[in-house]
């Protein structure tokens, strides 16, 4: 199933015939993956858990291995996100924020994937 096509903080893309763009595949479990990780529990009123609120965790002690975990435990929310092998999540404290490499495999075409990001204040 397509979703439409729309990373965190952008407007909807449109095609090069004028309708909304629409993703699958990689981008689209890449998009899934941000937007879970950026949105804030309790900021979606029909699914209350939905979300890990990475940029809640920006000006507080930075537990790296409980985040690791907190992102881990997110993804694997995902349904194109294969369990075996494990995901490798990197997390560093930068500057006012947090820097997040991941490397996962897609559960549907076996295929390599990669999701890098920076949370800022």
């Amino acid at each position: 199933m397509t979703d439409l096509h729309h990373f965190m903080g952008d407007d909807l893309s449109v095609s090069p015939t004028g309708d909304v763009l629409q993703v699958e595949g990689l981008d689209q479990t890449s998009q899934r993956l941000l937007r879970r990780l950026l949105t804030n529990p309790g900021d979606y009123i029909w699914h209350p858990d939905y979300g890990a609120g990475l940029g809640r965790k920006i000006g507080t002690l930075l537990d790296i291995p409980a985040l690791t975990g907190l992102i881990r435990s997110q993804i694997f929310l995902e349904a194109s996100v294969a369990r075996s092998p494990t995901p490798a999540i990197l997390v560093q404290g930068i500057a006012n924020g947090l820097s997040v490499r991941i490397k996962y495999y897609d559960r549907a075409s076996g295929e390599l994937a990669s999701l890098a990001f920076d949370v800022n204040r």
